[in-house]
């Protein structure tokens, strides 16, 4: 059903289903005293209707709930739980709250997101998916108000807000080829579907196009595969890089969270960083200015990403009658260069603020 059709209402499942509204109602909010039959044929018309109950329409003038659901793979990888701390505060400014959503990177579950039994007291939905691609496109023609993010779907019919991850995997590594690093390393590849759209094949992508421009011959050995982007996956990809003896003066790691176990792994085995290896990590999370040395790392624009995206998403559930095309909104980034490439850190946790123009020069921005 298309966002332009008259949606179901609870009358409808309850015409469907042979019961009452009330007993619509009693089945929605999980009241125990519904005999099982009778909640499973509510439960089979909802479906079958694609009815999308919402609170506030059945008691408030606007017919909104003013809430939007935020539908994000794990917690545990500290850039969504930035991403879903920025969103949260970009919703209050503007009087509105968020049910956060955890699918667990699963394709069943991020179906269930679209289908609306997940998030279903809600008037829009941001949704950020990692297993879903661009063969699901078609999956993405709902009918409640939705603002794609990440990078797994383009040209699809929803609002769009990403970032430039080809690029800025690209400035990274041209921050460690300036500092005199010839032969790096990135962790962090995918094992599979090298050619489809996802983070880590585009961030590929920016890392050999920086190689190719400084002349520098691409190394497979160089390239890690490390999945899930967590800690202990970086460290173990960091241990085999070293175990297999492949020579290395760089590392760019495709997330932060893979930077600090690839720290830890370097720490054990006594190269010192940056003098022996230089670091450079992507997402710029709090907790890269608390390790040691100071990770530097692309800032993709995450707090720009959360205001963008909730905002077009207050548009389309506030839309009337005119419908605006789909639209694809970059946010911009910058390198922040710390001290594990060499620099004393822009924005350090334990010392007086550095001067703006020292910041400047050391931001190494690439917009």
């Amino acid at each position: 059903m298309r966002r332009d059709e008259i949606a179901a209402t609870m009358h409808d499942v309850a015409r469907v289903a042979g019961v009452s509204v009330k007993t619509v109602s009693n089945v929605i909010n999980n009241y125990p005293h519904v005999r099982p039959a009778t909640r499973d044929r509510v439960r089979s018309a909802i479906a079958a209707l694609n009815y999308r109950p919402n609170l506030s329409a059945r008691g408030l003038r606007s017919g909104k709930t003013g809430v939007i659901g935020l539908a994000i793979p794990e917690l545990r990888q500290n850039y969504f739980a930035e991403l879903a701390d920025a969103v949260i505060r970009a919703a209050e400014r503007r009087g509105v709250e968020v049910l956060v959503d955890q699918t667990g990177s699963t394709r069943e579950r991020e179906i269930a997101v679209l289908a609306g039994h997940r998030l279903r007291l809600t008037d829009g939905l941001l949704f950020s998916p990692e297993q879903l691609g661009q063969d699901d496109v078609a999956l993405l023609d709902v009918p409640f108000p939705l603002v794609l993010l990440g990078e797994r779907i383009f040209g699809g019919p929803t609002d769009h807000v990403t970032m430039h991850n080809v690029a800025a995997a690209r400035a990274a590594t041209e921050h460690l080829i300036e500092i005199g690093r010839r032969r790096i390393a990135v962790i962090g590849a995918h094992p599979t579907h090298q050619d489809d759209i996802r983070s880590a094949n585009l961030r590929v992508r920016g890392y050999r196009e920086a190689l190719e421009a400084a002349g520098i011959r691409y190394n497979p050995k160089l390239v890690r595969v490390a999945a899930p982007w967590h800690r202990e996956n970086g460290a173990a990809a960091m241990r085999d890089l070293l175990a297999d003896r492949v020579k290395f003066d760089a590392v760019f790691t495709f997330n932060d969270t893979l930077g600090l176990g690839a720290l830890r792994a370097l720490g054990e085995a006594g190269v010192r960083v940056p003098d022996d290896v230089a670091l450079i990590g992507f997402d710029n999370i709090d907790e890269a200015r608390f390790s040691v040395p100071s990770m530097s790392s692309v800032d993709p624009g995450r707090d720009q990403i959360a205001e963008m995206a909730v905002e077009l998403l207050l548009e389309r559930i506030n839309e009337k009658d005119e419908t605006l095309p789909p639209r694809q909104i970059l946010a911009d980034y910058r390198v922040v260069a710390r001290e594990s490439t060499g620099f004393v850190d822009p924005e350090p946790a334990h010392a007086s603020a550095v001067s703006p123009s020292v910041l400047a020069d050391q931001a190494g921005q690439h917009e």
